[in-house]
């Protein structure tokens, strides 16, 4: 058995009429018309990976476009709840021109400029919410495939998530990386070795990779 296992966590394709916009929940679709990109994540990728992806619309399309493009899994993607976008709650597909005049009257928006990863949004989650619920997921689930890679079709918080768990920095920190659409970020997990007690880390390998 290995004693690495690799998450490659790719960010779903771009989602037309919502830029400068939060998303709203999962009913949107992606944008899956560059071939060129999705042929060159499936050539990048490892063929012999456990796929999962967010149950989310964008993200299961963008999951297919890549299959679509060459690269089979060797058993049926899996959809994983815990890896959705986060929740905005009542703010939801708001624009950011609506959410800074929001800002004049409702102080908790006013809260998250100041905070942005410790606010909750009504009816919604904190990034920190978030980061607690991929952890523990990717925790779970690095146990279980262990020595495996992990083709993980996900959204950029939920990969800023990721590092910020794996890597146990403040929430405001991870909310610096630039995930972009249809880019790779790479993170392997090391076993402790059970003679020396050299492991039981995470490294990054790359940060939004784009297809080549």
């Amino acid at each position: 058995m290995s004693d690495m296992t690799r998450w490659w966590w790719v960010r779903h394709a771009p989602v037309p009429g919502h830029t400068g916009r939060l998303y709203p929940h999962e009913e949107v679709d992606a944008d899956v018309s560059n071939q060129a990109a999705f042929t060159g994540l499936a050539r990048n990728l490892p063929e012999d990976a456990v796929w999962l992806c967010s149950p989310y619309v964008r993200a299961k399309q963008t999951a297919t476009a890549i299959i679509d493009s060459g690269l089979k899994p060797e058993k049926p993607m899996a959809l994983e709840p815990a890896l959705v976008e986060q929740n905005f709650g009542d703010w939801a597909g708001m624009s950011y021109d609506e959410l800074l005049a929001l800002s004049k009257k409702d102080g908790e928006y006013h809260n998250f400029w100041l905070s942005p990863a410790t606010t909750r949004p009504p009816n919604g989650e904190s990034f920190l919410d978030v980061i607690k619920r991929v952890g523990e997921r990717m925790a779970q689930l690095t146990k279980s495939l262990r020595g495996r890679d992990v083709v993980a079709v996900a959204h950029g918080g939920t990969i800023r998530a990721a590092l910020a768990a794996a890597l146990e920095l403040e929430p405001d920190k991870a909310l610096v990386f630039m995930i972009e659409n249809l880019s790779t970020t790479r993170i392997d997990h090391l076993w402790t070795d059970e003679e020396t007690g050299i492991g039981g880390n995470w490294r990054v390998a790359f940060v939004n990779a784009r297809p080549q």
